[in-house]
């Protein structure tokens, strides 16, 4: 069972060590990219008991990783105004089949297809139905909890997806080569850490150090 770094992220804004700067300090940016590696396994939609299995998909959805600070400046858990995030259900997919939001974002799930869909989760701190419903309308849910939402179609057992709930702004979806960037991170030193459907056991991590001058910071991942 993969560990849930939001715990960690938790707990750090409620009294573990957070980043320090002083006023003359300049904000940076982390990049890098995510090499991922793992080979590609087929499997149809799993029962409870096995929402931690890989989801059937393309490899360029399968090697999009989410790259994020394990801890974060207390500014980063502000309440902030979200705009609503999207993922459609197109050709019988999920689009994007990884989205990453802040906790309080509402997400809307139109239906793309000529067909009827479902979209439901059975996720321990977001768990939903939406139910089924036709092509052209949408249904939109509001996920409060952080943590791994993993989002189903009850009609169509080959869809899957990936929504990754955050008590922070400070996290990135790598693009196609693999690359992201975390803009505007204060001077301290960070915990990079990187989710990837792929992963069993521990998630890749680096530590990381903005200095007061700011700049930018490379950290590069490979996940095998």
């Amino acid at each position: 069972m993969r560990r849930l770094p939001w715990v960690i992220i938790v707990m750090a804004f409620l009294g573990g060590p957070l980043a320090l700067r002083s006023e003359s300090a300049a904000n940076g940016s982390i990049r890098g990219r995510v090499d991922v590696r793992a080979e590609r396994t087929a499997n149809a939609r799993p029962d409870t008991s096995g929402l931690g299995m890989a989801a059937s998909r393309e490899g360029t959805d399968r090697r999009r990783s989410v790259v994020y600070l394990e801890s974060a400046p207390q500014s980063a858990f502000e309440t902030r105004e979200q705009p609503r995030a999207r993922m459609d259900q197109r050709n019988e997919q999920f689009v994007p089949h990884l989205l990453a939001i802040t906790a309080g974002t509402w997400v809307d799930f139109p239906n793309d297809d000529r067909t009827y869909h479902s979209v439901f989760s059975l996720s321990k701190f977001n768990s939903f139905d939406l139910g089924r419903y036709a092509a052209g309308r949408t249904k939109s849910i509001r996920f409060q909890n952080p943590g791994i939402v993993r989002v189903f179609c009850d009609i169509h057992p080959n869809m899957s997806a990936f929504i990754l709930v955050f008590a922070h702004r400070y996290f990135a979806v790598t693009d196609e080569d693999g690359r992201y960037r975390l803009d505007n991170v204060p001077p301290g030193t960070y915990t990079v850490t990187v989710w990837n459907e792929t992963v069993r056991g521990d998630l890749p991590a680096r530590i990381v150090t903005i200095g007061d001058n700011g700049g930018e910071v490379d950290a590069d991942f490979k996940v095998q």
